[in-house]
């Protein structure tokens, strides 16, 4: 996950600060020693660093600070606030016109960043706000380019306007305008075609598009996994085309977080959006506050909730709520909380939203550990799932076959059942007051399998 070996190196600074009783310059200087070598190790831009270090320092020595009854817990505090203001302060919200007028979006990005697809989940947002999208394809270089946008615009159920690699991509856009006003549709995304690297044709491309036509938003799609390449690729399109807002994918890989660190600072341009993954959904409005909140080991739980209320159905969640707290459970409502995770982004996208659930060596929890404990519930009969009780020793060995698992994984898995059914009932009185899905319907209202 994004920020996994920053959050670490982090969160080993802050522990060592909550330790002391008390702290000295010295020590705080030291601390932020450890903060400059981790930052500079997950890509961030040396002169965002030196900007942040001091203005940390600046505020964290001064004898309010180091005569506070928790000048650890203060130092922390004075960190989160600079990451923070660092990353934007505020949310920046993508700017539409009136629903009445036409808003024209510019996307433009270097080859690989993600940008046909990122059209596509921009367009599927705001049609889900109630506005009537349509999707220009004007990659007119890369192989299937256009045919990937038709894909994922149906996916969506957002129409794409095309008319083929043969007209230049400025005479594609027009049309796509003009077409967009005759069918009535008042968000226009233009898909234009990247490069492997910067170079001028693809700049003189897109500044082609943008004197022929009225653009509203111009907005970069950057890869979050190139670091610097990343941040000084929103530098050369901010000043030789002129951009609006950075939208940051790929930040569910194994990215170390320079360039969502580094970005605002050295552009001055907001991020809208961060890509959290392959699937159309997986685009998530950009909190400065929520990210410093994730890199500093805080959790994000106001993220989860949102993604808990428009991922899970309510309906189920209630009715397993209920099932809960009379313990009545049985391995096909596991089978609907196993789904309902992956909705999430799995169990590890999870845990990195919660407060101390990521820190390495606290949980040590890997998506795959369920896909056995699936092959094992599936390989029951639709009898056996809706009553374990009746799967005896030689029933064990057909599942356990069927799921290519040895017996002891199916016994600790019943093991496990067991257990969890003995510990709701213990706390069922506990369960009262559960309202109807947001987080009390998550996972059913709790979590009969020990995650």
């Amino acid at each position: 996950m994004a920020f996994e070996s920053l959050s670490e190196k982090l969160q080993n600074v802050f522990k060592n600060l909550r330790g002391k009783g008390t702290l000295t310059e010295a020590d705080v200087k030291a601390a932020l020693k450890e903060v400059k070598m981790a930052l500079l190790e997950a890509d961030v831009n040396y002169k965002v660093v030196k900007a942040f270090i001091k203005s940390i320092q600046e505020r964290a020595v001064g004898q309010d600070v180091l005569s506070s009854l928790t000048p650890g817990q203060m130092v922390i505090k004075i960190v989160n606030e600079e990451m923070v203001k660092l990353m934007g302060s505020e949310t920046t919200e993508l700017k539409l016109n009136p629903s009445s007028e036409m808003t024209v979006i510019l996307m433009c990005g270097l080859q690989g960043a993600g940008k046909t697809t990122t059209s596509a989940k921009i367009a599927g947002k705001l049609k889900s706000r109630g506005r009537k999208p349509l999707l220009v394809g004007c990659d007119i270089y890369r192989p299937a380019a256009i045919e990937q946008l038709k894909v994922n615009g149906e996916k969506q159920g957002v129409p794409v306007f095309a008319i083929g690699t043969k007209n230049s991509p400025v005479n594609i856009a027009k049309a796509g305008v003009e077409h967009a006003a005759k069918e009535g549709m008042n968000v226009v995304i233009i898909d234009t075609a990247g490069r492997l690297h910067i170079d001028e044709s693809m700049m003189e491309e897109l500044k082609a598009i943008k004197d022929n036509i009225h653009i509203d938003q111009s907005l970069l799609v950057v890869d979050a996994m190139t670091g610097q390449d990343a941040v000084s690729a929103a530098s050369t399109f901010d000043e030789q085309i002129g951009i609006d807002g950075v939208i940051l994918t790929k930040m569910d890989g194994d990215t170390r977080g320079g360039a969502a660190l580094s970005v605002r600072h050295v552009t001055g341009k907001p991020i809208l959006y961060v890509g959290m993954g392959e699937k159309l959904s997986d685009l998530e409005q950009f909190y400065p506050d929520r990210m410093a909140s994730r890199i500093l080991g805080m959790g994000d739980v106001l993220t989860l909730i949102e993604k808990a209320e428009s991922e899970i159905d309510k309906d189920k969640a209630y009715e397993m709520s209920k099932k809960l707290k009379k313990a009545e459970f049985d391995f096909n409502d596991f089978l609907d909380q196993l789904a309902q995770m992956k909705k999430m982004g799995g169990i590890k996208s999870i845990l990195s939203m919660l407060p101390g659930a990521s820190i390495p060596g606290n949980i040590d929890v890997d998506d795959d550990m369920f896909k056995s404990t699936e092959a094992i519930i599936l390989s029951m009969t639709p009898k056996e799932r809706a009553n374990p009780k009746i799967i005896n020793v030689s029933r064990k060995q057909r599942i356990a076959k069927g799921a290519g698992v040895n017996i002891v994984e199916v016994n600790k898995l019943m093991k496990q059942f067991e257990q969890s059914k003995k510990m709701m009932k213990q706390m069922s009185g506990q369960f009262k007051g559960k309202r109807k899905g947001g987080m009390g319907g998550m996972f059913g209202g709790g979590n009969p399998f020990g995650f």
